[in-house]
């Protein structure tokens, strides 16, 4: 996919987001949102996955470590064909398999449940490494929270892919800078976070803008030819990003739109929409 193809897939994975939490009542739009290029570029462009073969031994994994931003994720594997994306309404409703945090079990595309913060990364470590002993080039990726590697497990088990020079890793951090409670400084601040995944024997990589393409992609490629060390890659995002009233509002990391704010969003997202057709 060149640029402009990728921003309009970004654009409806954001309002299939929208779509899913406001008919579920309930959900995380704010990191959802941040994370959507994210979601979009690894599942579009940089990894080699199959929606025909979702089992296959040979594709590239994904631990989404922040599992509440599980309305992001399955829009991303909806808009990609692993699943339909009219199920997307069926968020966290009783009997569906959208569960609130992802479960590999019922999921076309999951390579791992998650949803207790922490743990992701410790699963993609064993999912590198398996790779490294069994000789298969996949590789392994991992979104964190900015908020959410305030946990010890994180460190725990990037210290062991820095010691195993697990250079078919890659953790990237959506550095949106929010949290549940307000910015990250103000609950536990990580920060120097580059600082600290260098200590650790990581190849570090900073991107000034993590809702942008193109750095995504200059980001993406160096990881890639990165040898002898696992990468992370820190992106700078913007919590609720493409909603007017959700984007950097603390209040927008776990709580539903009503119907008017839902036709608000919707409408912002169309003008972006709109937008891009245009260019």
């Amino acid at each position: 996919m060149n640029k402009l193809e990728l921003q309009k897939t970004a654009n409806e994975v954001r309002k299939s987001i929208v779509t899913a939490v406001h008919a579920a009542k309930a959900g995380h739009p704010g990191g959802s949102l941040s994370a959507a290029d994210i979601f979009t570029y690894l599942y579009f462009e940089e990894m080699n996955v199959d929606p025909k073969n979702p089992k296959d031994p040979d594709r590239d994994r994904f631990v989404l470590s922040k599992g509440h931003t599980a309305p992001g994720y399955y829009s991303a594997l909806a808009e990609r064909g692993f699943f339909p994306k009219e199920d997307l309404k069926t968020l966290r409703h009783l009997g569906s398999y959208l569960q609130g945090h992802p479960d590999m079990k019922h999921i076309p595309g999951v390579d791992m449940s998650s949803g207790s913060l922490g743990q992701g990364v410790s699963a993609a470590v064993g999912m590198a490494l398996s790779a490294k002993l069994d000789g298969k080039s996949y590789r392994t990726y991992a979104l964190t929270g900015d908020g959410e590697i305030q946990e010890g497990q994180i460190w725990e088990a990037a210290m062991f892919a820095g010691a195993r020079h697990l250079d078919n890793l890659c953790v990237i951090v959506d550095n949106n800078n929010l949290q549940i409670d307000g910015t990250i400084e103000e609950v536990c601040s990580p920060y120097p976070i580059d600082k600290k995944f260098e200590a650790f024997n990581f190849h570090v990589i900073n991107v000034a803008d993590g809702n942008d393409m193109d750095q995504l992609k200059a980001a993406f490629d160096e990881a890639k030819a990165t040898k002898g060390q696992p990468t992370a890659i820190i992106c700078k995002t913007v919590k609720g990003k493409g909603v007017s009233f959700m984007e950097n509002q603390a209040g927008w990391h776990g709580k539903a739109p009503n119907d008017e704010q839902y036709a608000t969003a919707m409408a912002d997202l169309e003008k972006v929409g709109e937008a891009l057709c245009q260019k």
